[in-house]
């Protein structure tokens, strides 16, 4: 890339602020960066950053202050704007030849468009359908029955099980499986007794699954995941659960069981949920939350268990505070003892403790 910052400007429709005539010839973070790179602030937790970046130019919010030196490009959304000036530089994408590998396997029964391409190993199944402009990575499975729609990209080694639907422009990262049987057994005679897993997993257009995550299929009827659902690396959705349309989860969450998820909502990394609960649209599940309840629209759920967001920082400011509030009543009571002349009697330790065997 070369572009002047100016013409950086104009190409993003920001308001240029400082030099127009510096020349940017790639993009960077803002502490990697170096002169001649263009980077952006969309976070105003790294202000700080700003300060010492090398960057030449950085894209911003127009309400945040920054040096009078420093060449600044404001616009609404600098992330956005961002990516338009990454797409520039970024290599071509691959594109795969259509046809089919003579290493796959696709059964006589199986309606592969003219379009689309198998890669070597996949194996696609009795009555699979693969739609227009469709790639089945290499060594990918599909189940027998499933529908696969137009322009989906399965990477090397997604599984997709028997009776599943996959909308149009699906994007399945490397090692998802799609359809495995859901956690369901019974306890019977002192043992557990599999219980048929019948359902499907039903995937709307223009969803993203990440990396080795896992779907599981209904017990009967379907999980279902909406249009516009984003779905990071090894993420667990449970059998039935419904994920309504532009939500998005990160990594390493759980969902369980017949939970409802509404639509634009935002789940953190490592967050669980109990099952058969509603999460309503536009709530925020923050890290690490454990969520035992509803959660109704809007409302930005924190801890474990989780509560309000602001509720939950109280209370572990209290909690942080726990070692010094019992040093000041240990005080307390010593003062107590000596105005009374009470002395407490020692207070003795629930468990008994072998100190020989320590």
């Amino acid at each position: 890339m070369h572009k002047t910052s100016a013409e950086l400007a104009t190409l993003v429709q920001g308001k240029l602020e400082g030099d127009p005539s510096l020349m940017i010839t790639g993009v960077a973070g803002l502490r990697e960066a170096q002169a001649g790179h263009v980077s952006f602030l969309e976070h105003p937790r790294y202000i700080g950053i700003l300060a010492a970046t090398k960057a030449s130019v950085v894209l911003v919010d127009p309400d945040v202050k920054t040096p009078k030196s420093q060449t600044v490009i404001r616009v609404p959304q600098p992330g956005v704007a961002f990516g338009r000036i990454v797409a520039m530089t970024a290599p071509e994408p691959v594109r795969f030849q259509p046809g089919i590998h003579p290493n796959a396997y696709v059964d006589p029964s199986a309606a592969v468009h003219s379009s689309a391409a198998v890669l070597s190993f996949a194996v696609i199944e009795s009555g699979v359908q693969i739609g227009p402009h469709t790639v089945v990575g290499a060594g990918a499975y599909v189940g027998h029955g499933t529908r696969v729609g137009e322009s989906c990209l399965l990477y090397a080694n997604v599984v997709v099980r028997e009776r599943c639907v996959i909308g149009h422009r699906v994007i399945l990262h490397a090692g998802a499986v799609i359809g495995a049987d859901g956690f369901g057994y019974e306890f019977v005679n002192g043992r557990y007794e599999k219980i048929s897993q019948i359902g499907i997993v039903q995937i709307d257009d223009d969803v993203e699954i990440g990396a080795n995550t896992t779907i599981d299929r209904g017990r009967f009827g379907r999980t279902w995941i909406k249009r516009g659902v984003k779905i990071d690396n090894l993420v667990q959705i449970a059998h039935n659960v419904i994920i309504d349309e532009d939500t998005a989860i990160a990594a390493q969450a759980g969902i369980s069981g017949s939970v409802v998820i509404g639509r634009n909502v935002r789940i953190a990394g490592q967050v669980g949920t109990v099952g058969h609960i509603t999460i309503g649209d536009n709530a925020i599940l923050g890290a690490q939350s454990g969520v035992n309840h509803d959660v109704p629209k809007g409302r930005f759920v924190f801890g474990y268990p989780a509560q309000e967001h602001k509720e939950a920082m109280k209370t572990h400011a209290h909690i942080r505070r726990l070692p010094y509030l019992l040093e000041r009543i240990q005080k307390l009571e010593k003062q107590i003892e000596e105005l009374t002349g009470n002395k407490r009697k020692p207070r003795r330790s629930r468990h008994k403790v072998d100190r020989q065997g320590l």
